[in-house]
């Protein structure tokens, strides 16, 4: 769980410093131009990365199915060796997802205008500055765009559907509780995520609003990767129990004297 969390990690820092630098100098030193070189590249890193993001989710659902349905060939099963394959495996299938239709972007004639009304160079507007019919383009980046996000999406509801059998067998509450404690903060992660993308994305340029589409895309690039650290720390029990060790040995609470001038406090309080 913990080697799929620091590559996740390490995606999302990642997918945050595509548009967000970029953004911050345009409103602290007004430089809101790029270049066509630039804004390719920012175009593909955002969706390389968003890309991979998925397919590294529906792989985390992957290891918690075998970790809550296989716990005792759980270690057998996933080893770091198969582990590393998978997190290849996101890196390149995403790779070659996303580079065709970054050629067929690159390649259209731009002659309507040079101004982007976005915060990054996203698909859908740098598309409409096309000076010819882009619909072929729409349809293919729409194809993929379902196969990617909506495939992954199938892999990680299939998990979670065999995961809630297999826990509902449990016949202790504690044990079943325990079980979904587990998943909890892989399926908020993926409920946010996936929420926002396919709204943003799944879409042809029909049902394109400029507004609406930059609100979603700040979720997406800012909100969700500033979230995402705080919900797999704070519901993970083994973090909170580092965070009170830590505590205890700087002497926030836990020690003899702390202790005694809390219960004397409480004394005092009811008393």
């Amino acid at each position: 769980m913990y080697f799929f969390l620091r590559n996740f990690s390490f995606v999302e820092i990642w997918f945050t410093t595509v548009t967000v630098p970029k953004l911050l100098a345009g409103f602290l030193v007004g430089s809101r131009t790029i270049s066509f070189v630039g804004c390719m590249a920012q175009c593909y890193f955002y969706f390389l990365l968003g890309a991979t993001e998925f397919l590294l989710l529906g792989v985390m659902s992957f290891d918690r199915y075998q970790a809550v349905c296989n716990p005792l060939r759980y270690p057998a099963l996933m080893t770091r060796k198969f582990c590393l394959r998978l997190v290849c495996g996101t890196w390149v299938a995403a790779f070659f997802t996303i580079l065709g239709p970054l050629i067929m972007v690159t390649g259209l004639p731009y002659c309507n205008s040079n101004v982007i009304n976005h915060f990054f160079c996203d698909r859908t507007p740098l598309v409409n500055l096309a000076c010819t019919n882009t619909e072929w383009v729409e349809n293919i980046n729409l194809l993929l765009a379902g196969v990617l996000i909506l495939g992954s999406l199938v892999l990680t509801v299939i998990s979670y559907c065999l995961i809630t059998v297999a826990v509902l067998r449990i016949p202790s509450a504690q044990g079943r509780l325990k079980a979904f404690s587990t998943c909890a903060s892989h399926m908020t992660v993926v409920t946010i995520v996936y929420g926002s993308h396919i709204f943003m994305h799944v879409r042809t340029t029909h049902t394109y609003t400029e507004r609406t589409d930059k609100v979603v895309a700040l979720m997406t690039s800012v909100v969700a990767p500033s979230l995402n650290p705080f919900i797999y720390t704070l519901r993970n029990e083994k973090v909170k129990e580092a965070l009170r060790d830590a505590a205890r040995k700087r002497g926030l609470f836990g020690t003899k004297e702390f202790q005694e001038k809390r219960t004397g406090f409480h004394r005092i309080i009811v008393g």
